[in-house]
């Protein structure tokens, strides 16, 4: 059996989103074991799991991804979006668009320190769409 359901998130500020718990509070219970797949439907947003507990863990990705996609570089040929559109894809393309999490015991089957996080890579790119997927 498949569940599929596409969900809205409100615009947010350039950075990296907790998502688990609206994700959990989206699909409602889950079943015993499933597997859920998240997709983002943007080209300049991205997923990522990572940890959760030390806010330096995302600050340093952030830095990385600085440095190998800096805003508004000279080379850029694509701009006519802004200048951080350039950036926000080749971030998107090292991060990737979707996700899957396997569902034990009706929860999400992640490490002690692992969180989901939605990956805003634009100021403020407007509403951002997400297919959640549940395969049981």
């Amino acid at each position: 059996m498949i569940i599929q359901k596409e969900i809205v998130l409100k615009p947010m500020h350039k950075g990296f989103h907790n998502i688990d718990n609206l994700i959990i509070n989206e699909l409602g219970k889950l079943p015993e074991t499933a597997l859920l797949n998240i997709f983002v439907k943007h080209t300049s947003a991205a997923l990522m799991i990572n940890e959760n507990a030390d806010p330096d863990v995302r600050y340093d990705i952030n830095s990385l991804l600085e440095i190998m996609a800096p805003g508004s570089a000279s080379f850029y040929r694509h701009t006519m979006e802004g200048d951080d559109d350039m950036p926000a894809h080749f971030k998107t393309a090292v991060l990737g668009s979707s996700i899957n999490i396997p569902i034990s015991n009706h929860k999400l089957n992640m490490g002690t320190w692992q969180g989901l996080f939605f990956c805003e890579f634009r100021n403020y790119g407007g509403s951002r769409k997400i297919v959640l997927s549940l395969y049981y």
